[in-house]
């Protein structure tokens, strides 16, 4: 087990033993910071090569001697060779230096295959799509953007969970959403996004959901563009369906509904008016569920139409709670649903399960 400690490196000397990937991904990230790195490699991989002009970095072209230890804070050790590795871990316990190790096993999420790599450049963004919120559920393209990445910019939906395992070398920036605190405006947000990438940084905007729904992922990546950045998105498993399904719930179904619109409770639903056979979703819902409730009845929806609202879908704690049109609010109001949730409306809402279905181990991810 690792304990994990937030440290402030800027003006600290910190060594990194190694040239691999991995210590250009570590080496980004301490210069990031502001540390005064010392780089000891008898050779270095193109991307790090490409940093060794960095203002606070010093390339030693050589392999490791213990008085690379003089001076130094903190050590990070990238080389595969056992025997050198526990060498340099001597020589740093002997004096007294904190030596941090990278796993030498290969990681599950590098697993070979026969497709080309998925790669990123440095200086460009990669919008990534969690999912609901269930580390199984985020795509494999995300998994190796994310294990890859220098900086990862970080929704609170998203699956952060895995980001300690799957992500070590990367710092981590929290920009999480709450329902009246926002501790990231959207614009700085965006500035954050550009300001890492022309850093020399692979950033990952980590998304809960998918970025294009509800998530604001095109705002990101226009900014980006203005900016010179560029950008590439990867799409997640949008929470509008795969929340529903958690439940039970298919927002299509054979003989019942033939479609289905998802909108976010924000927007004016008595344009929304109601077709037999149709099902609605609405995203961030439930604050004014009362009043877009009747809203969706002026609109010409039946009193009785049946209303499903999945709370924290894909975790331990989902729950489902089906009413009628004209009295999901009050029956909301005492179960004490709050928000993350998913409101479905129509008759396949009536065949929601009642108790949990398989959860996942965090916060579900309803967009936005």
């Amino acid at each position: 087990m690792t304990y994990p400690l937030g440290l402030n490196l800027a003006g600290r000397a910190v060594l990194v033993v190694g040239g691999g990937p991995d210590a250009a991904r570590r080496t980004r990230s301490l210069l990031a910071e502001g540390a005064l790195v010392d780089l000891v490699a008898p050779d270095l991989h193109d991307t790090l090569r490409d940093l060794t002009s960095s203002p606070g970095l010093t390339w030693h072209e050589r392999a490791f001697r213990p008085d690379d230890l003089g001076g130094a804070w903190l050590v990070f050790l990238h080389v595969s060779d056992s025997g050198e590795r526990e060498r340099v871990a001597l020589a740093a316990e002997e004096r007294r230096v904190l030596c941090v190790a990278d796993d030498a096993a290969p990681r599950p999420d590098r697993a070979a295959d026969t497709r080309a790599p998925v790669t990123q450049e440095p200086g460009t963004v990669a919008l990534v799509g969690g999912g609901p919120g269930d580390p199984g559920l985020l795509t494999v393209r995300g998994r190796q953007l994310l294990a890859d990445a220098d900086v990862i910019v970080a929704d609170r939906l998203g699956p952060t969970d895995l980001l300690p395992e799957l992500a070590r070398h990367a710092r981590i920036i929290d920009v999480g959403k709450r329902a009246g605190y926002h501790k990231y405006t959207q614009d700085r947000i965006n500035e954050t996004l550009v300001e890492q990438a022309k850093l020399g940084l692979r950033v990952v905007r980590l998304k809960g959901g998918d970025p294009y729904v509800f998530g604001r992922g095109g705002e990101e990546v226009e900014f980006c563009r203005a900016h010179g950045v560029a950008t590439q998105v990867v799409p997640g498993v949008t929470s509008a369906i795969s929340v529903p399904a958690a439940a039970g719930i298919p927002v299509t179904h054979r003989d019942m509904t033939h479609g289905f619109t998802v909108i976010t409770a924000h927007q004016q639903l008595r344009h929304v008016p109601y077709r037999d056979g149709h099902t609605l979703i609405l995203m961030m819902g439930v604050r004014g569920l009362e009043h877009n409730a009747e809203l969706l009845m002026a609109a010409g929806y039946p009193a009785d139409t049946p209303v499903a609202v999945v709370e924290r879908g894909w975790t331990p704690t989902q729950r489902t709670t089906v009413a009628q049109l004209d009295t999901i609010a009050c029956v909301a109001r005492e179960r004490e649903v709050t928000a993350p949730a998913v409101i479905v409306v129509g008759r396949v809402a009536a065949l929601a399960q009642k108790s949990c279905a398989t959860p996942g181990p965090q916060e579900s991810a309803q967009e936005g």
